[in-house]
């Protein structure tokens, strides 16, 4: 196909994006991975103190997690439309204050005693980092050269687990270190006792997430002031450099290898928050003498294993193709997941734990191979690949349901069946159908 002078100008400005040096650029927006994983992760330790507070079974607890991750589906394709709009930098901004308003939510929802208002926060703090998400994951691969956007993308989500990983420690130290009274033990309590416990125990949820609103803010100014590079959709480089897959479809929705990403992105999502979401409970019942804070510091170490993992990933995936990768990674997953289920004590604890490692570049891989090739369609793309988080949402609660008909040991055959989807969108679902084409010619 000749190219017209339109889009010989567009690939001189891609090339140029292509061939700069972003590391300034780049550092900055690992600020926000930080933030979105840590306001993430914070769930895991927030879904049980909520559980002990309203006496929730596993189903209504894990209407946290459906509530937080509704907002991807119903907020992702807007989100994509805006930031097309007002383009990644406002995009950006936008999402910060919107995160924030959400974590400012917390302190009625906390002084109320208001299960529905704390879901109503978790709601908008979601739509903010989904507006977070849906400008920052294309703006990273952009960045620099398409060969190595998933190395780039896995090693900015490697900060994002930095934030996974330090949340559970600190949420666990600050909101459940407050043991939650049964009833009965309130019933024994003078009122000024009861008062003062039920202050303590808002307390534990409100000061966290004001101090959480603020450095949101905070960051929404300095992202507002700072220079960003300003690229435009119509700049956008394809896959193979040469800026003509793109122009196979109409829309992103005709591109097979992202449909089926998107479908990993699903899956991905609702694995990992499933398992994360259960974890304090299942150590406990693993090992009745752990106490639930001790429990959720040894959710660190689930998340510990994403980061370090992303950091290791991103070295490999310059040396293996990252389908192989990704492949391989999943294999592993489903197979420790059923160690965990088929054993107990410290074998089932650190198997489950150990899943953490394996499901590191997941994520940033199948995002990265699910827009291949996209071109223009990218940002599109980027908002259905956002729009499929909303896994998280919908598997923990039929997790939940399966944990309380057969109990939490065994519901984990749900993120086993997960990963073999992503073993199988690794090593074949993720090529593009143009590159199968090309290879079928050079067969001939």
């Amino acid at each position: 196909m000749a190219s017209t002078p339109s889009s010989a100008a567009n690939n001189t400005s891609a090339n140029h994006i292509n061939h700069r040096n972003y590391l300034p650029e780049l550092t900055i927006l690992t600020s926000l991975f930080f933030m979105w994983g840590f306001l993430t992760c914070l769930n895991d330790i927030l879904i049980p103190h909520l559980q002990n507070v309203f006496e929730l079974n596993y189903f209504q607890s894990m209407l946290v997690q459906f509530t937080f991750f509704l907002a991807y589906f119903l907020i992702s394709l807007p989100s994509g439309k805006l930031v097309e709009k007002v383009g990644y930098k406002k995009g950006i901004v936008i999402g910060l204050i919107t995160a924030g308003v959400g974590t400012l939510i917390f302190y009625p929802a906390a002084g109320l005693r208001s299960y529905p208002v704390f879901l109503i926060a978790f709601f908008i703090l979601a739509s903010g980092i989904t507006l977070l998400q849906v400008a920052a994951n294309p703006y990273v691969t952009i960045l620099g050269k398409p060969e190595t956007a998933s190395s780039r993308l896995n090693l900015t989500q490697a900060f994002n687990s930095l934030g996974t990983t330090v949340a559970p420690y600190f949420g666990s130290l600050l909101i459940l270190s407050t043991a939650v009274k049964t009833a009965e033990e309130l019933s024994k309590m003078s009122p000024a006792e009861v008062e003062a416990y039920k202050a303590a125990e808002a307390a534990a949820v409100q000061y966290p997430y004001l101090g959480l609103a603020a450095v949101l803010f905070i960051i929404a100014a300095i992202f507002a002031v700072i220079k960003l590079p300003q690229i435009e959709a119509s700049t956008v480089q394809s896959g193979d450099g040469n800026g003509n897959y793109d122009e196979i479809h109409d829309s992103a929705w005709g591109y097979k290898h992202l449909l089926l990403g998107a479908i990993g992105i699903f899956v991905y999502v609702g694995a990992e928050v499933a398992i994360g979401s259960f974890l304090v409970k299942y150590f406990v019942s693993l090992d009745s003498s752990m106490i639930e804070m001790e429990a959720g510091k040894m959710v660190s170490f689930y998340w510990g294993g994403a980061m370090v993992g992303r950091f290791i990933g991103s070295a490999v995936q310059r040396k293996i193709k990252p389908g192989t990768v990704l492949g391989f990674n999943a294999i592993m997953a489903s197979l420790l997941v059923l160690i965990s289920m088929l054993s107990d004590g410290k074998v089932a604890m650190w198997s489950i734990l150990l899943v953490g490692l394996f499901n590191s570049i997941m994520f940033p891989t199948i995002f990265s191979l699910a827009i291949r090739g996209l071109g223009k369609h990218t940002g599109q793309a980027s908002g259905i690949l956002c729009m499929a988080i909303v896994g998280g949402a919908v598997i923990p609660v039929i997790q939940g349901l399966i944990a309380d008909s057969i109990g939490i040991h065994h519901a984990f055959i749900l993120p086993v069946l997960c990963y073999l989807f992503i073993a199988y969108y690794g090593f074949k679902g993720s090529v593009p159908s143009f590159e199968k084409a090309e290879l079928a010619v050079e067969v001939d």
